[in-house]
């Protein structure tokens, strides 16, 4: 470690840290274990009598019965020592099992992982180990470990280790892909030194969870075999503690009460605990931001311009990353877009267009996390909406057109089935209202024989036949907002231009809103008034579709009308006229 990485190594773990200490489950829990451990490694001090004397006079005692907290169990023997050197028989069964259990696994796993040609044989071997039958095998092999449950334990962990082999593995090949592995292998570093500095640290959040359900799985399989029986009677345990209780169910129920209380607080802390110190490393996930819309000023009177009806903010949106950190993917767009008005968003793959639209329509994966924006709907604030919320929205007030027209149809039921249940979710019609509804929408849309293909599957139909089937579907609630992501990519030139002057008739009689996402500028420079160029998660221009064409003033739109233009390439006929009324089809 370097003298300028160290402080800052320092100022993480101190964070974390802290981090940590204001997580109520994780105080809480580690409280609980700390206390449970201090009694076991108090046990001397705290118990009277050792946890195999035995009296006579103490056969099922009670409770405070001379000198017995807990009493005295069928042998006589104080169950308040036993407890407490029971404790330490479980802890240090979970540290033989885990250790053992880690070592084999995250060395083996960080190995396989890392380099392909070993992986063969790392697959083979624990793949192996995976078919030994574990509890059976440590019953059989009892006598040549003479009973030891140190041994057994460490054999266990053996046995243990495919499942954090796999973990760790699956972790590493992702991770060794990532930019900052090359970087410190382009910097000079051995592998050992990656695979220890960068990659186990990258990959340290499944293996700690998993190291705690390790040592709960230990605590539970040594209880496990003194339940029955199998070992030697002298050592302490909670599994014998349980068994004799019983045993003795009638007679005494509090005999096994109090060994099945501790073992239970025991596994689950350990658990819980796993899980709160792997958040913590991992990082807290950030919930979506919700910006206070700025105080509205003084309105100008010269401003003609419409009002908003998609207003997105500082939006930002990023995704974690291996090494517990977030990468943006879209940082601070600032978009707005009037009712009746059509935006193209225009961009490279990659560029952020089809996040930015998810995150207006809340579906975004629930990996991605919005770091800080707002985005408004008609003045009502999206982000944060709960998905019951979002759902009243859908369809009404926003609706989607897919790039993959086939894919999102599902091809068990039929179109006319697929529609009519997206209309009475959004409308709450009869079924047969909403048929005819759906027919009228097929026939509005271009469809030749709405009948038929209201009763075709989707393998039935061609991709452009089934790209205005969910047009259909998208305009059926009148909503004031469409997004369309890559309406036209998947379809031929002709269909293309079909699709877009459809897009344009229903836009026009519905005075809906369109936001387009595409990376075709041929299709912007037919449908869209306005156009924002994307790159790299960033707005980078803004303005009329006459002004881009004419004089993009950023260099990278300049770039991308200069590999897909010439001056003789936009379109010069007028825009199609409105089709027939769709008031028919969407009373």
């Amino acid at each position: 470690m370097t003298a300028a990485t160290a402080p800052a190594t320092a100022v993480r773990r101190r964070s974390a840290f802290r981090r940590l200490l204001r997580d109520p489950q994780a105080v809480v829990t580690a409280g609980v274990l700390l206390i449970i451990v201090v009694l076991g490694l108090l046990a001397p001090v705290l118990a009277s009598h050792s946890p195999d004397h035995a009296s006579l006079d103490h056969i099922d005692a009670g409770v405070g019965t001379d000198g017995y907290p807990l009493g005295g169990d069928r042998s006589g023997r104080d169950i308040w020592a036993r407890l407490l050197h029971s404790i330490n028989t479980s802890t240090v069964s979970a540290l033989i099992g885990s250790s053992i259990a880690l070592v084999i696994g995250v060395t083996a796993g960080l190995v396989g992982g890392y380099y392909d040609r070993a992986r063969s044989i790392t697959e083979w071997v624990f793949s192996l180990v995976m078919t030994f039958p574990g509890l059976l095998l440590l019953i059989v092999l009892m006598p040549l470990t003479g009973g030891d449950f140190r041994v057994t334990m460490a054999i266990f962990g053996v046995l243990l280790s495919p499942g954090i082999y796999r973990i760790v593995r699956n972790q590493v090949v992702g991770v060794k892909k990532e930019l900052f592995v090359d970087a410190a292998r382009v910097s000079g570093l051995g592998d050992r030194r990656i695979l220890a500095r960068h990659v186990l640290f990258a990959v340290r959040g499944p293996v700690i969870i998993a190291a705690a359900f390790l040592c709960g799985s230990s605590i539970g399989v040594q209880s496990g075999l003194a339940f029955l029986g199998v070992g030697p009677a002298t050592v302490p345990s909670f599994g014998a503690m349980i068994s004799e209780g019983f045993h003795n169910l009638y007679v005494s129920p509090l005999q096994f009460v109090w060994p099945s209380l501790v073992l239970g607080a025991l596994t689950s802390c350990l658990v819980l605990f796993g899980n709160a110190l792997r958040d913590t490393l991992e990082g807290a996930k950030r919930k979506p931001a919700k910006i206070a819309a700025p105080k509205a000023g003084p309105a100008s009177p010269a401003s003609t311009a419409p009002p908003a009806l998609l207003t997105v903010e500082d939006l930002t949106i990023a995704y974690p990353t291996p090494s517990g950190g977030l990468k943006e993917v879209v940082s601070g767009v600032n978009l707005t877009l009037a009712a009746g008005e059509t935006l193209g968003l225009v961009g490279e793959s990659g560029s952020g267009k089809t996040q930015t639209a998810f995150a207006a329509l809340g579906v975004l994966p629930s990996e991605a996390v919005v770091t800080r924006g707002s985005i408004r709907l008609d003045g009502r604030e999206l982000l944060g909406l709960s998905e019951r919320e979002l759902r009243k929205l859908r369809g009404k007030a926003i609706a989607y057109v897919p790039q993959e027209p086939m894919s999102n149809l599902d091809a068990s039921f039929t179109v006319g089935a697929q529609l009519v249940e997206g209309l009475r979710a959004v409308s709450g019609i009869s079924r047969g209202e909403a048929k005819e509804r759906v027919l009228a929408l097929l026939e509005r849309v271009g469809i030749p024989d709405p009948q038929r293909t209201f009763g075709c599957y989707p393998h039935q139909i061609s991709g452009g036949m089934a790209q205005r089937v969910l047009i259909a579907g998208a305009v059926a609630g009148r909503p004031k907002l469409l997004i369309a992501d890559e309406p036209t990519t998947a379809l031929d030139v002709t269909v293309q231009a079909e699709i877009l002057d459809l897009l344009r008739d229903l836009q026009e009689e519905l005075d809906m809103a369109v936001l387009l996402v595409t990376h075709d500028f041929g299709v912007v420079a037919d449908v869209c008034a306005r156009v924002a160029v994307m790159r790299t998660g960033e707005i980078v221009e803004t303005g009329t579709a006459e002004k881009i064409f004419g004089g993009a003033e950023h260099d990278y739109t300049r770039m991308l009308l200069d590999s897909i233009l010439d001056e003789n390439t936009v379109r010069t006929d007028p825009p199609a006229t409105a089709g027939r009324a769709f008031g028919k089809a969407t009373a």
